[in-house]
C-alpha cells in the first residue's frame, strides 16, 4: 500500500480538511502525524493508520504502528478504535486471529481497544485493518515533527528498514530462498518484527528536551527526514557510514535488493537533539537498554544532504508515494 503524493495531498484532501475550531490546536498537516484537539482543560492527541496486504501478525503490527505516532509525539496512546475488514464472511478465523492479535499488541503498549467495526467484503481480496489511537497531553508538551533547530543533531534509533525486512521475510519467503537466503537469515529477518514499537523509547526522548521526533514509515529514514527538514524549514545533513543498518538487512537488501534509505521502518525512530542536551539524551537511551546512533546535524538551508563515499548526494522533493517495500509487491503482486 502506498501513499498519493503530495500534489495530489495539497489538490485533492488538505482543501477539504481544514477547521476553523477554536479547539483543534493541530489539524490534519503533511508530516504531522497526530491532531491535537483541546478536550475540557486537556489535549486529546490522535491518530489512525490502516495495514491492507497478506501480513503475518497484521493485527499485532497494527496497532504497534498507529500507537508508535502517538507515541512520537511523546505521549502515552490509551484507548484504541479498532477497524478490521476481511475478504470473506467465511473468513472466521482470520478474523479472529486479526483480534486476539490486535489485542495482544494493546496489552503490551497497556492501552484498552474501546470500539470500533468488523465486517467483510467481497471487493477485498486481502484483510485490512485500521487502528484509531488516542491519549491525553496531560499537561505535556507534545513533540512534533517540524521542532527541529539549526544546531541540532540528528539520532536514529535501532536501525533502519526494519519493518520492511521483517516483511519481507515472512510474506515474501519463496522469493527469498530463490534468491539464495537460508532459512536461519529468514528467521532471523522474522524476528525484527519484535522491534517495531518506539513507545519506550519516544517516551523518554520527549522527557529529555528533544526538538522533533517522527517515527520511520513509508519511504524509509530519507523521507522522514525530508519531512522533518521541510515542516522545520531547516536542512539535514547526513552521514551515510553513521546510519544503524543491521547485518539482516543488509543482506536482505543485496538479496532482493532493495535501498535501505527508502524501505518502510516503523520500529525506528529519527529525532533531533540539541547539544546541550546530547549526553542526557544519550545516557537515557544507554539506560534503556536502546540501541541508536547520531547520523547527522541540522542545518541552514532545505532538503537532505546524503554524504557517502566522498560523494554528497542532494535531497529537496517530497516523495511520499515511493517506497521500496512498495515497489517489491509491484514487483510480486501475489505476496501482496
Amino acid at each position: 500500500m502506498s501513499k498519493f503524493s503530495l500534489d495530489v495531498l495539497q489538490q485533492r484532501v488538505f482543501p477539504y480538511v481544514q477547521s476553523e475550531d477554536p479547539d483543534v490546536v493541530l489539524g490534519a498537516a503533511f508530516g504531522e502525524d497526530v491532531a491535537l484537539t483541546r478536550v475540557g482543560g486537556d489535549v486529546l492527541v490522535s491518530h489512525v493508520d490502516p495495514i491492507v496486504g497478506a501480513v503475518g501478525d497484521i493485527g499485532w503490527l497494527a496497532v504497534h504502528v498507529a500507537c508508535n505516532d502517538i507515541a512520537a509525539s511523546g505521549i502515552r496512546p490509551r484507548w484504541l478504535h479498532l477497524l478490521v475488514l476481511v475478504p470473506s464472511m467465511h473468513d472466521l478465523e482470520l478474523l479472529e486471529q486479526i483480534m486476539q492479535d490486535a489485542s495482544h499488541a494493546a496489552a503490551e503498549i497497556g492501552a484498552s481497544i474501546v470500539g470500533g467495526h468488523t465486517g467483510y467484503s467481497v471487493g477485498l481480496s486481502r484483510p485490512l485493518v485500521s487502528v484509531t489511537a488516542l491519549g491525553t497531553a496531560s499537561g505535556q508538551e507534545p513533540v512534533l515533527t517540524g521542532g527541529a533547530q539549526v544546531g541540532d543533531h540528528v539520532l536514529v534509533t535501532k536501525g533502519i528498514a526494519l519493518e520492511g525486512t521483517a516483511i519481507l521475510a515472512q510474506d515474501f519467503d519463496d522469493v527469498a530462498r530463490e534468491r539464495g537466503l537460508s532459512d536461519d537469515e529468514l528467521e532471523r529477518g522474522r524476528r525484527v518484527m519484535a522491534k517495531v514499537s518506539v513507545m519506550p523509547e519516544a517516551l523518554v526522548l520527549a522527557e529529555n528536551g528533544v526538538t522533533a521526533m517522527h517515527d520511520v514509515t513509508r519511504g524509509g529514514i530519507l523521507e522522514t527526514l525530508l519531512e522533518i527538514a521541510s515542516l522545520s524549514q531547516v536542512g539535514i545533513e547526513l552521514t551515510f557510514s553513521l546510519l544503524p543498518i543491521p547485518r539482516i538487512v543488509s543482506r536482505f537488501a543485496k538479496a532482493f535488493p532493495f535501498d535501505p534509505l527508502r524501505m518502510i521502518s516503523s520500529g525506528t525512530l529519527a529525532v533531533t537533539v540539541p547539544q546541550g542536551r546530547v549526553e542526557e539524551v544519550s545516557e537515557a537511551l544507554k539506560a534503556l537498554e536502546m540501541p541508536f546512533a547520531f547520523v547527522g546535524r541540522v542545518t541552514d538551508g532545505d532538503g537532505v544532504e546524503v554524504h557517502h563515499d566522498g560523494e554528497i548526494t542532494r535531497y529537496t522533493e517530497i516523495r511520499c508515494e515511493e517506497d521500496e517495500l512498495a515497489r517489491l509487491w509491484a514487483l510480486h503482486p501475489r505476496h501482496g
